[in-house]
């Protein structure tokens, strides 16, 4: 039987003496169940430190997964595009071009299903609901991963690959310059990252952040914060040429670990200057994010590909042969249980939604109201909730294409 190929069109399992790597597909798996668990706790009161955001300049394994993703779209870009032999065509363009318009408008329809369940379940008619445009949030995540895919894959398709390095060090600096001559490494109005964003997208479809009590319109992926995200992307299209110069394993995670080693450090010590921030997405956060990813990519590589130890993995590989479908899944899901209210006759209002029910009304108590631990459990719940859906799919071998 053909091994079924991902809807990133990324390699999918590896048999025995071929070139497939099944743990590029595990680190992708890992990645979108652990952004689904840390953006679905039961309470965003009451959170396990490592299981939240930096609240500014910090890293936390919660701040990986996203950057983690961003990387590993770019080692799959390189496996898609090598089929146009890394040559730019009409029909490359408008492939590109089209994916990319898919993921940005299906993270806009999100975004308004969100206030569109909000709307229906409060004061607003439903035609109301259904024009709530007003504070629709245009920037996102799977809007942010449209731009990166769509300028990344045209940049690799334009420019020679020996000189995409050169690109990715003139984006950081041109972007630290940016940063350094606009407070942008603090938090508040007049960091350049925050006017941008007001300037083009506006405040009523930004991103409303609390940093150290101070709650601001501030979009963690915002407009000039992409650019580095760019640069973020190609790192990972690079590491997936470093995939296909050689077919031996052992080669292959030598080359990551080294590559790993050095942007971790250099992350770290460019961290002294220029903190590491998840939310400008800072050239320090991109070096250090990539030489983790890179480092944790040869890891895995090394315990499936090289080791054998495949068993444990199943659970994620369910979550990696459809990517961005689960990442939407859990998403629309998430809206749902966390707006659809339901009739309670210990509410005080007489309705809860289903989130808070199980929450407060069935985790607490099992949990002897320690309210962290069974937000904790609600998220993973979640998660397995979302894997059970993931799972027919991989059984009948269905792969859905974004």
């Amino acid at each position: 039987m053909k091994p079924p190929v991902n809807a990133d069109t990324t390699v999918a399992r590896q048999t025995k003496g071929s070139g497939r790597l099944l743990a590029l597909d595990i680190l992708r798996g890992i990645t979108i169940a652990g952004m689904i668990l840390v953006n679905n706790p039961g309470s965003w009161g009451h959170i396990y430190a490592p299981l939240a955001h930096a609240e500014w300049h910090g890293l936390t394994p919660t701040d990986l997964v996203f950057p983690f993703f961003m990387f590993i779209m770019g080692v799959s870009t390189y496996f898609s595009l090598r089929k146009y032999d890394f040559r730019f065509s009409w029909s490359s363009f408008a492939k590109i071009l089209r994916r990319s318009i898919v993921i940005f408008l299906i993270g806009l329809a999100i975004a308004w299903f969100g206030l569109f369940l909000r709307g229906m379940f409060s004061e607003a008619t439903f035609l109301e609901a259904v024009l709530n445009f007003d504070h629709i949030r245009i920037l996102g995540v799977m809007p942010r991963l449209a731009i990166c895919y769509g300028t990344g894959a045209f940049i690799a398709l334009l420019v020679k690959r020996v000189a995409i390095p050169w690109v990715i060090a003139g984006i950081l600096v041109v972007y630290s310059i940016i940063l350094l001559a606009g407070n942008g490494f603090e938090f508040a109005d007049n960091n350049v990252v925050s006017i941008v964003d007001h300037k083009v997208l506006g405040p009523d479809h930004m991103y409303t952040d609390t940093v150290g009590g101070v709650r601001l319109k501030f979009d963690p992926e915002g407009l000039l914060s992409t650019l580095p995200s760019i640069a973020h992307m190609l790192i990972g299209f690079m590491c997936g040429y470093l995939l296909t110069k050689t077919r031996d394993n052992q080669l292959r995670i030598n080359s990551l670990f080294i590559l790993g080693t050095i942007l971790t450090f250099a992350g770290f010590l460019l961290d002294f200057g220029m903190p590491i921030n998840k939310k400008i997405w800072s050239p320090s956060f991109v070096l250090t994010t990539c030489g983790l990813a890179s480092s944790f990519l040869g890891l895995l590589i090394w315990i499936i590909d090289i080791r054998g130890h495949r068993r444990w993995c199943r659970f994620f590989e369910v979550f990696g042969i459809n990517p961005l479908f689960m990442y939407c899944l859990g998403a629309v899901l998430s809206i749902i249980i966390g707006s659809v209210k339901i009739p309670c006759a210990t509410a005080a209002s007489g309705f809860v939604t289903p989130k808070s029910w199980a929450y407060a009304d069935v985790l607490m108590p099992l949990c002897g109201d320690n309210a962290t631990l069974a937000s904790l459990i609600f998220a993973i719940l979640f998660v397995v909730m979302n894997w059970c859906i993931g799972l027919i799919l991989y059984k009948k071998q269905i792969y859905i294409k974004i």
